[in-house]
């Protein structure tokens, strides 16, 4: 068997696969192929629906290397997002091979130069001292069936497949999930004339992208310096003071902060660009948990029934970094997201960028800085064996 062989191979032509190729270019790492499934970079962020800006201010949102473009507006929209990626990869001369899919990682047969073989679909497997895992967190949609989900005889479709109210307009729609996406999405939908309702089950989070003209991200970093017990205090009751009890809405608040959330659990607050003010002035009605659909109709836990046209699910993304790795086991945690920024022992070579969803400030920050930090472990290609199971995947130093 013949292999291309290569220093580093980058899987993933998004923000992270971008940004950990440009940081070992000028980490002057001799070779570096990205690869990339879709048609072209930046996938993920071309499928978004259209009316998807950053929820984080573009200063601390940039790659490493390249600063949004100063016109940009403070939270940059989608369509500038992909130029600005596209002009990113032209800036530092990365060429991604696009339409290439990846089938598995394998480990170097014994005495191999290198540790790694990256098999595709098209052409001999790549060997690499090393792989840089950077699939992203939302690979694969979750697509849960309703309960009677065959009977309603309308369309439920996964927030993926949402672009814009048009299609349904004079209908009626349920979003189920109060995430950033199913809050946004309803509030697309609402402003477009479109009847909308929202299905909450769980308690949920919510914090304002702005406060007083601050953004709630700066505001965040300086409570993550505080220590934990005094940070989440005043985080949780700065969101008491600007959100307050939404209860008579239908909607509970966690016990926990929304900075404790997203240290201890991974899960980011629903930032706020409207949807309140549309769900307290009755524009948008929230209902519990979806017990089934019937006919035309959703049936709630608490009893209550209301007709609808389509369902919206916005129920999340599971990563599936593990299946790229079949008979090898990954440190993951329970929702299947590596626990570690860089691999050793039997995973050393091995890095992931991008999958750390517990770090305030927003991921694309996040991203900056784990690149900056796999590029110099690749650039100093530490030695085999070294350490345990791992670096925690916390971000490197700050770009």
């Amino acid at each position: 068997m013949s292999a291309a062989g290569r220093q580093a191979v980058v899987l993933g032509a998004g923000p992270a696969g971008l940004a950990a190729a440009a940081c070992l270019v000028q980490a002057g790492v001799r070779e570096v192929t990205v690869l990339e499934r879709a048609p072209a970079l930046g996938a993920s962020w071309r499928a978004h629906y259209r009316r998807l800006h950053l929820h984080t201010v573009k200063e601390l949102s940039a790659l490493p290397g390249l600063p949004f473009p100063a016109e940009a507006p403070r939270y940059v929209p989608r369509a500038q997002v992909v130029a600005y990626l596209e002009a990113y990869a032209r800036h530092f001369g990365l060429a991604p091979r696009t339409g290439c899919e990846v089938q598995a990682v394998r480990a170097a047969p014994a005495g191999s130069p290198w540790r790694w073989e990256v098999h595709t679909a098209d052409g001999p497997p790549l060997a690499a001292r090393h792989v840089i895992v950077a699939t992203g967190a939302n690979a694969r949609p979750l697509c849960p069936e309703l309960p009677g989900q065959v009977h309603f005889g309308a369309r439920v479709l996964h927030s993926r497949d949402y672009l814009d109210a048009t299609p349904f307009a004079g209908m009626r729609v349920l979003v189920v999930g109060m995430g950033n996406t199913g809050a946004e999405i309803a509030l697309d939908l609402c402003e477009q004339g479109v009847q909308v309702a929202l299905s909450v089950r769980a308690p949920v989070n919510i914090v304002h992208r702005d406060v007083l003209g601050r953004p709630t991200q700066r505001t965040s970093l300086l409570l993550a310096r505080l220590p934990p017990r005094l940070g989440d205090a005043l985080a949780g009751l700065l969101r008491d003071l600007t959100v307050g009890d939404l209860s008579r809405f239908g909607l509970r608040t966690p016990a926990r902060s929304p900075l404790a959330q997203l240290r201890e659990e991974g899960r980011t607050p629903m930032i706020d660009v409207g949807t309140l003010a549309r769900i307290r002035r009755g524009e948008i009605a929230v209902y519990p948990g979806v017990e089934a659909l019937q006919p035309g109709a959703v049936r709630f836990l608490d009893g209550r029934e209301a007709p609808f046209d389509a369902v919206i699910l916005a129920t999340g993304y599971a990563p599936e970094v593990q299946a790229l790795f079949p008979g090898q086991p990954l440190p993951l945690d329970e929702r299947g997201l590596p626990r570690v920024l860089s691999g050793s022992q039997a995973l050393a070579g091995l890095h992931f960028v991008g999958f750390d969803v517990r770090q305030p400030g927003g991921l694309l920050r996040t991203i900056a800085r784990q690149a900056l930090a796999v590029a110099q472990a690749v650039a100093n290609d530490p030695a085999d064996g070294q350490g345990g199971a791992g670096e925690p995947a916390s971000p490197g130093a700050a770009p």
